[in-house]
């Protein structure tokens, strides 16, 4: 389960960033989540840390489960 959390997690961070960086050097956010949703900019922001943390937490859990 916490494999599936970490993907997630990469997933959705690399989906913020690619929004914010879209909407700052380019004419619009890149990625998947523009064609399906208009999301501001904060809300990439806010995808892009929830996707960090999710991803910190998925991979910190699988290193603690090979340590036991």
């Amino acid at each position: 389960m916490k494999e599936i959390v970490a993907v997630i997690g990469w997933v959705a961070g690399i989906q913020g960033v690619l929004g914010v960086a879209g909407r700052i050097f380019g004419d619009g956010p890149w990625g998947l989540l523009h064609k399906w949703w208009e999301i501001p900019t904060a809300g990439y922001a806010v995808i892009a840390v929830a996707g960090a943390v999710l991803a910190v937490y998925g991979e910190t859990a699988k290193t603690r489960a090979k340590r036991v």
